[in-house]
């Protein structure tokens, strides 16, 4: 099993681009294991790419760092089959 920092590295080196909603959940992810829960204001309705990225974000409120980086991780051995 692959540590955090070597997953968010090795998903950067991806051969292919993943799609949109696969983008979010690394996003998201990412975020609440690096930050923690959401703190930016929310984006502009007319503000769609920043919006999703916030919601994606924000769907992880709460969430330990410990739990979120976890969660990366399996997110990243779920898609690294398909796109390394």
């Amino acid at each position: 099993m692959v540590s955090f920092e070597e997953a968010a590295e090795l998903a950067k080196k991806f051969s292919k681009k993943p799609t949109d909603s696969e983008f979010l959940e690394f996003y998201g992810l990412f975020k609440q294991s690096t930050v923690g829960d959401v703190n930016i204001d929310k984006p502009g309705i007319l503000d769609l790419k920043k919006k999703a990225m916030y919601e994606a974000w924000s769907a992880h409120k709460g969430l330990s760092k410990e739990a979120a980086k976890e969660a990366y991780i399996k997110v990243y051995e779920k898609y690294a089959p398909k796109y390394a």
